[in-house]
């Protein structure tokens, strides 16, 4: 019965257990053929014995190996792909069981089972004294030659070897005749068929009773399908790597985008108007959890040469340097246009104007706020962005929204602005909706809910950067789906 270790993959990927477990059985294993193999090593003049030692060599070897990819698998390296141009005899797994009771096949004994080990390992002897060359049948399966051909003399084989590989052949062939060394080595033949095959050759001489090399012995395995499955895994390995390295480059570059439009400060920006109510502004931005990537979300606080202030936060759909290079035009130009004095209804049909002339498929949330701090208005518009929360007396609700579409939807829009008197003491909460929004369609208004629950501890603050403390203690270290801002405006007395 084959060995429960070699059986068929499942279709599913075992677990990080399952696959130690195997790990500890190839050892094991391994150490049960490295103790056949080492029974043997007394016998060097017994040929047969010579061929079961270099069996158990290989199958050390590929015990080797098997233990590297399982523990590539254990580790998450991605899996090497099934063969797909090896002929219909050669399309069989590496082991099937047990392999000593084939080493005899060389010799004149029963023929290996179809797919076993031995169908890709051949032996074969040059006899130096008489020219006699002796091969094993599957060394002429390996080779793709017939008995009527017969078996290649040592000069012959660089004939069917790639030319860059010959020297390593002729190297190792002639450091065994002439030095005693073993062979060890991996060249390239291309068959009669044109099928090219990756040959791994070890071998050793045989010496006379005067210490001369009287022949030379090998076993020549194909590792074809073994050396195109390592190549398979070092190219997705050196994609996967690749594609890291991208996606690292162009979150930095996003990041640095997004540090070089969003406001410079960090913590309060105070508005010193000279009017009886100034404003207090902090602001905050939060990640996603779902992705490595920066999104197009931004907050902005700017004092217009009025006297007056801009308040503003949005929210560009994805992520990456598309997104921030969107919301950086975006808002430069929304800059541009509050410091020329258009009112933010107008300039929320302008946003909206300039992303369906971009050329790119984007859709975005705003909200423009310009607050008077003389006549303490707030007079603001949105497109399709959560109204501001506005926190008095110890309570909070949400302000009434005029209408407006996202931005990038349809054209020739027109958004409606509506004003709203502000008093000494007041604070705004004005977000993105990444800040509430989770995985159900529920949340948005849970967690709504959640932050006009803070309105005790909003209105006794004693400034915005201590309203922003207490947001964050309450949201900051939630794993949201989509990254937020957060703006929080406190009026002066």
């Amino acid at each position: 019965m084959p060995s429960p270790l070699f059986a068929d993959r499942p279709a599913q990927p075992p677990e990080p257990g399952a696959v130690d477990a195997l790990i500890s059985q190839t050892s094991r294993l391994r150490g049960e053929v490295d103790a056949v193999r080492r029974d043997t090593a007394a016998h060097d003049d017994d040929p047969r014995l010579r061929w079961q030692r270099a069996l158990c060599d290989l199958a050390m070897h590929q015990l080797d190996e098997l233990r590297a990819q399982f523990g590539q698998l254990r580790d998450g390296a991605p899996a090497a792909p099934a063969p797909q141009d090896l002929p219909p005899e050669e399309e069989t797994p590496l082991f099937d069981g047990a392999f000593t009771s084939d080493a005899g096949a060389a010799y004149g004994e029963a023929p290996p089972r179809t797919g076993s080990l031995l169908t890709r390992v051949g032996s074969a002897e040059w006899n130096l004294l008489t020219d006699e060359v002796s091969w094993s049948e599957e060394l002429f399966q390996i080779f793709g030659r017939t008995r009527e051909q017969g078996p290649m003399s040592l000069d012959e084989m660089p004939t069917m070897v790639f030319a860059e590989d010959q020297p390593l052949l002729q190297s190792m062939v002639t450091d065994c005749l002439i030095d005693g060394k073993p062979i060890d080595g991996e060249f390239r033949i291309v068959r009669s068929d044109a099928r090219v095959r990756t040959v791994h050759m070890t071998g050793e001489p045989v010496l006379d009773a005067d210490g001369c090399t009287a022949s030379m012995w090998a076993v020549l395995r194909d590792v074809s399908e073994l050396r195109r499955s390592e190549r398979a895994v070092r190219e997705s390995r050196d994609s996967l790597e690749r594609t890291r390295q991208i996606e690292r480059t162009e979150r930095r570059v996003a990041v640095e985008l997004q540090e070089a439009v969003l406001p410079p400060w960090r913590g309060s920006l105070r508005f010193a108007h000279g009017g009886p109510a100034p404003l207090d502004v902090a602001g905050h931005y939060f990640p996603a959890a779902s992705t490595g990537l920066i999104g197009g979300d931004w907050y902005d606080a700017l004092a217009l040469p009025s006297g007056d202030a801009l308040l503003t936060v949005g929210d560009l759909t994805g992520h990456g340097v598309a997104a921030t290079s969107s919301m950086a035009m975006l808002l430069g130009a929304l800059r541009g246009m509050a410091v020329a004095g258009i009112r933010p209804g107008a300039l929320m049909g302008h946003l909206n104007q300039l992303l369906e002339s971009s050329g790119q498929p984007v859709l975005g949330s705003a909200m423009c706020c310009r607050y008077d701090p003389v006549a303490q208005t707030l007079t603001w518009a949105q497109a399709g962005h959560p109204a501001p929360l506005l926190f008095r007396g110890g309570t909070g609700r949400p302000l009434h929204r005029p209408d407006g579409v996202l931005l990038g939807a349809t054209e020739g829009v027109a958004y409606e602005e509506t004003s709203t008197p502000l008093r000494p003491g007041d604070v705004l909460l004005l977000h993105t909706d990444g800040l509430t929004r989770g995985t159900d369609v529920l949340d948005d208004e849970t967690g709504t809910a959640r932050l006009l629950a803070l309105a005790p501890r909003l209105t006794e603050a004693r400034d915005a950067q201590e309203c922003l403390r207490s947001v964050l203690e309450e949201f900051g270290e939630e794993a949201r789906e989509d990254d937020a801002c957060l703006m929080v405006v406190r009026v002066g007395s």
